[in-house]
């Protein structure tokens, strides 16, 4: 006898029933949650169908593909001892998340009573991490026309921030065309880097600068530093230099004029360097009491 549709729909529809009943299925009800770093959070893994009374759960955290376990013959395990806890029937809840807890958690249950004894869900947990205070590098005085950079950088928050910069405690927009005050102003500004480059500073780019390093966990700054933008001196460097060459010139003539005067000769005649004159062949030389005064021996020979 030949089924008619709505009986053959009936009967799978029975079907599927019995053999969920035969099945184990779970269920969560976030697969990608995020917690502030040290905040609590539920990594929620529900049965929704079983027959076996007393399955077998386990979690495995996953990071950079390799597996390990966090929950296992009923105990927690690895570096979530003592930070985490199972709310039956198999949900994990981390007590204190850190940073490193950031990593794909896998529930799986086993129910050997069941036809399908086997089942899992995977959870992907970020956690968030506030920035720290970033350093800030401003210089402390430019000259008007003349380039300057501005460097922001932190590494500790994740995600990875993003930056504002803000002068006397006012942002300075991404796009200076966008603000009044800084209209005239010829910057361009990197959020993701961190960076404040001036082409050509003016006289109206002085002030107290200071970054924010934001992310979706908080944010921190920087104190304020101070940069001074001055006017360039052209009169008074053209001036420094012609006084700087003339007085170099003048050590020179001095030093040429020393030297030909003879002041740099490297020895000096004393009376103690006194040589007598070289004794003639055949002539003796004797000194009479009058100073100055010689005479011939008698041995002298012609």
């Amino acid at each position: 006898m030949a089924l008619t549709p709505l009986a053959c729909v009936l009967l799978l529809l029975s079907m599927q029933c019995y053999i969920s009943t035969l099945a184990v299925m779970l269920r969560t009800t976030n697969g990608k949650p995020w917690v502030n770093e040290f905040e609590s959070i539920e990594l929620s893994c529900m049965i929704e169908s079983i027959t076996t009374s007393n399955p077998r759960i386990e979690w495995k955290k996953i990071k950079n593909g390799e597996p390990s376990y966090v929950y296992f013959e009923k105990e927690i395990a690895g570096d979530l001892e003592k930070r985490a806890k199972i709310r039956e029937p198999a949900t994990l809840v981390i007590l204190n998340a850190t940073r490193s807890d950031t990593a794909d958690y896998r529930c799986e249950v086993t129910a050997p009573s069941d036809q399908k004894s086997f089942d899992e869900i995977l959870i992907s947990l970020v956690v968030r991490v506030k920035p720290v205070v970033p350093r800030c590098s401003v210089p402390k005085s430019v000259p008007v026309g003349k380039p300057a950079e501005l460097h922001c950088v932190e590494d500790e928050g994740y995600p990875k921030s993003q930056y504002q910069w803000f002068r006397n405690k006012e942002e300075i927009p991404e796009d200076p065309k966008t603000s009044p005050k800084f209209l005239n102003s010829t910057y361009t500004l990197n959020g993701e880097m961190g960076t404040l480059k001036f082409s050509a500073v003016r006289k109206d780019d002085a002030g107290a600068y200071y970054c924010r390093a934001r992310n979706e966990a908080g944010f921190s700054e920087c104190g304020p530093q101070l940069m001074e933008v001055y006017d360039i001196n052209i009169a008074g460097i053209i001036l420094g230099v012609v006084v700087v060459v003339t007085v170099l010139l003048c050590i020179t003539v001095g030093i040429f004029c020393a030297y030909k005067r003879g002041y740099f000769t490297s020895q000096k005649q004393t009376g103690n360097n006194y040589k007598p004159p070289a004794k003639g062949d055949g002539v003796d030389y004797v000194r009479t009491e009058d100073e100055g005064d010689f005479r011939h021996k008698s041995s002298f020979v012609i």
